[in-house]
């Protein structure tokens, strides 16, 4: 007989909770990277890629199993704004895999590679992906305006079949602040068939409300996903780890899916000054709440670093596994 093949993620996800990783860009930040272009940590892609893989390194020390791609902003628009044409865009968002794959495979573990999907904002690099506003709003209950379902399912398709091509074992669609672009991104995930997760980033209303950063009700979005085979969770991510809870709920029961969680450190981004204000939180202490309601994919998004990514690791070994 030969060697048990690799378990899917899911499968993992169906046995235990499964520790993500923390914020790579921000944590390139910490260690004195620039990460200051409109292409944030997809320039070290061709500027330094042993920066990347020593983050994804440190991730798996602090106790992740799951390495996420440096392609949040790694377009091919946001490529060739700086000159890199389409042969060498396609590389370097294979190589974004690769230097997941390689760190993965130093740890002697069972790991797996999630590739970055970003939004659109991501590519305009104005906070946009807090706010939605480049969305068409009719979700919303606004006059249209914003880009439509075909525009995006347009934008993010090369990309996302580049990294399908790269071999990448989950397509990571996050941060995603409106419904029309979940929308489309479902579509896209469902052509291509490969395993993948949702995740929006969302406020809470002081009625308990959890919503798009558009403003839709996100219960409707999560939804969307019930009968997408492909899609293996759905959930939030660059969220205040205070509003996470009530989101958690509302995503498992929409959607019927595991969930994925992985919030921020607590602070707020200004796009204009390019900097965090606020007070910094753990996320840790609610772990165990996460799990409770549903959470399977559990992990830290920009601020979290390895060392509250221990923390984060201790909680969920402590109510489930790592």
């Amino acid at each position: 007989m030969g060697p048990t093949p690799p378990r899917s993620l899911l499968d993992a996800m169906r046995a235990e909770v499964v520790l993500l990783d923390g914020g790579l860009s921000t944590e390139l930040d910490r260690l004195g990277y620039d990460v200051s272009s409109a292409l944030w940590s997809a320039r070290l892609l061709r500027d330094d890629p042993s920066a990347i893989t020593a983050v994804h390194r440190s991730f798996f020390a602090a106790g992740a199993r799951v390495a996420t791609t440096a392609s949040y902003q790694a377009t091919f628009e946001g490529f060739a704004a700086i000159g890199i044409d389409r042969p060498q865009a396609e590389q370097l968002l294979v190589r974004s895999v690769q230097l997941a794959r390689e760190a993965a495979a130093e740890t002697g573990r069972e790991c797996w590679v999630a590739a970055s999907i970003g939004p659109y904002g991501a590519l305009l690099a104005d906070g946009s992906e807090y706010t939605g506003a480049y969305a068409d709003p009719a979700w919303a209950g606004r006059t249209s305006g914003g880009m439509t379902l075909g525009e995006l399912r347009a934008f993010h398709r090369p990309r996302l079949e580049a990294l399908v091509a790269a071999g990448a074992d989950v397509l990571a669609c996050e941060t995603i602040p409106a419904a029309v672009e979940a929308e489309a991104l479902l579509a896209e995930v469902e052509a291509v068939g490969v395993p993948a997760w949702l995740s929006l980033t969302t406020t809470t209303d002081e009625h308990g409300q959890v919503r798009t950063r558009l403003g839709e009700p996100a219960e409707v979005v999560f939804a969307l996903a019930r009968d997408v085979d492909s899609v293996i969770a759905v959930g939030v991510n660059c969220v205040d780890p205070t509003h996470v809870g009530q989101a958690v709920r509302v995503a498992a029961a929409a959607s019927g899916k595991p969930v994925v969680v992985y919030p921020n450190s607590g602070e707020r981004w200004e796009a204009r000054r390019r900097r965090w204000v606020g007070t910094p939180g753990l996320p840790a202490p609610a772990v165990a709440g996460w799990i409770e309601a549903g959470a399977r994919l559990v992990g830290g998004c920009c601020r979290i670093g390895p060392a509250e990514l221990r923390a984060v690791a201790d909680a969920v070994r402590a109510n489930g596994s790592v």
